[in-house]
């Protein structure tokens, strides 16, 4: 059974940084297309970033040149570097995975809070 665990996630001041780690166990990594959803407050979950297989990201326009998604195959960790943080980004960050780009993610983590407040 796949478990995906994130962290990385708190408070911090607007204009600020924070890194999310993602490490998944038990499925194939190498092979999984990954992506980091957020969740605002009363609000379904956005797609903000993905990576594939092979290395290529896309960005959701509101954290385009802010946040950067990146992949450690040897440590079955994605990442989410997060820049120039706004409030408008404080959400629930939640990592999730799939083996094709054909299907819903198959397998998500339980969430890493970001609130970015002065």
């Amino acid at each position: 059974q796949v478990q995906v665990t994130e962290s990385g996630g708190g408070l911090v001041q607007p204009g600020g940084s924070l890194r999310l780690s993602c490490i998944v166990s038990g499925g194939d990594f190498r092979n999984a297309n990954m992506g980091w959803y957020r969740q605002f407050p009363g609000k379904e979950r956005e797609l903000a970033a993905t990576i594939t297989t092979g290395g290529r990201t896309n960005y959701v326009d509101s954290v385009k040149g802010r946040f950067t998604i990146s992949r450690d195959d040897a440590k079955n960790t994605v990442y989410l570097q997060m820049n120039s943080l706004k409030p408008e980004d404080t959400a629930v960050y939640y990592c999730a995975g799939r083996r094709s780009l054909l299907v819903e993610y198959e397998y998500w983590g339980q969430g890493t809070q970001v609130t970015v407040s002065s």
